[in-house]
């Protein structure tokens, strides 16, 4: 099959002809039919999340069951699955108390001691599985708990946007913090997740939802979302104008690009009572300088939200049914449908900022 592998850092990848191993216990092989570019990918080819090549990158897919190993039963071959990078294990004490999304399993390799890689290359050397899928390939050998059926009706070039971007942002504004009809809401960074925190705000019943954004290009695409205003952040003081249009800070102000400085100018665009959510992912390593005054005296609270607090066997199909019934938008979302041979000028978008989501196609 072929791939984009990862052969260094801050370089191009290269497509390859990989092999792909068969299912184990507990495993299954996806055709990946689209698989959605985020930044977190970006981050880890730059550098700053630190995964070692050769390794192939993606973990935002959908794709249909090709074949199944030993003892899976939640899913069958030709079944359409969107497949997510929180795999839990289903016994510890964060799955067995409500929150999968921070289970390690993901962590601990191939199911039952399964040591055999799941991926070689032409060589026969072993390329490394990235949060156990690796999408950008034509194949994936995952587990079964790391995928969920869905719908027959769901376009999976938009459903595999519900993967990781929209169910990072969405579930933010759904599931980590409770938000209320009437409240402020500040979303800082207008790319696939802050679009999809924009919407959570909305459904929810948010009363003013403002985007801070440093470019105005994304405004249009924060309005069709539910932005009822927008802050150009390279004009004026972006801190100053969310203090004015809220009459003081907003109730709740989600940071979803992951850098220090609108880290920070989050707390301070958060209200007396109010709350900031890190959704996004700040470089391993690096922290952040906040007021203690912020925090005692104006009672501010500080939340991190891992993949939107999610729980996506359940949350991912319902998903799916607010988008065909017309609660989420992600066909707007969807900047560029892309060949997997045409990646590396994805990511140099994704760098300047010229796309919110693009997606790749393999069919």
């Amino acid at each position: 099959m072929k791939a984009a592998v990862m052969r260094a850092q801050n370089a191009p990848l290269e497509i390859e002809d990989l092999d792909i191993d068969d299912p184990g216990p507990g495993e299954l092989v996806v055709k990946t039919v689209a698989s959605g570019i985020c930044h977190s990918d970006l981050h880890v080819l730059e550098g700053s999340i630190p995964v070692p090549p050769p390794c192939v990158l993606g973990h935002e897919p959908a794709g249909i069951v090709e074949k199944v190993g030993p003892g899976v039963t939640s899913v069958a071959e030709g079944d359409r699955v969107i497949a997510c990078l929180s795999r839990y294990c289903g016994t510890c004490q964060f799955c067995t108390g409500g929150r999968p999304y921070l289970c390690t399993a993901g962590f601990t390799g191939r199911p039952g001691g399964n040591l055999k890689p799941a991926l070689t290359d032409a060589k026969g050397e072993p390329v490394l599985q990235f949060t156990s899928l690796s999408s950008f390939a034509e194949k994936m050998l995952t587990t079964e708990m790391s995928v969920v059926k869905i719908r027959d009706d769901m376009p999976l070039d938009r459903a595999c946007l519900i993967g990781c971007g929209i169910t990072t942002g969405l579930g933010a504004a759904l599931h980590t913090v409770d938000i209320r009809a009437g409240d402020s809401v500040v979303v800082i960074g207008c790319g696939g997740v802050g679009l999809s925190a924009i919407q959570g705000a909305r459904i929810t019943g948010a009363g003013q939802i403002i985007a801070v954004d440093a470019q105005p290009w994304k405004f249009e695409l924060a309005r069709n979302s539910g932005a009822t205003d927008c802050v150009d952040a390279t004009d004026g003081n972006a801190v100053q104008a969310v203090m004015d249009l809220t009459g003081g800070g907003a109730s709740y102000v989600f940071e979803c690009i992951g850098l220090k400085p609108t880290i920070e100018q989050a707390v301070q665009m958060t209200g007396r009572g109010g709350t900031t959510v890190l959704v996004g992912v700040l470089p391993i390593g690096q922290t952040v300088e906040i007021a203690a005054a912020d925090l005692t005296l104006q009672e501010k609270k500080v939340t991190g939200s891992l993949m939107g607090s999610n729980r996506f066997q359940f949350d991912m199909p319902r998903y799916v049914d607010f988008y065909l019934d017309g609660r989420l938008r992600l066909d707007e979302m969807i900047s560029a449908r892309i060949a997997l041979d045409e990646v590396n000028d994805a990511f140099e978008a994704l760098r300047k900022g010229e796309a919110a989501r693009q997606v790749i196609m393999f069919d």
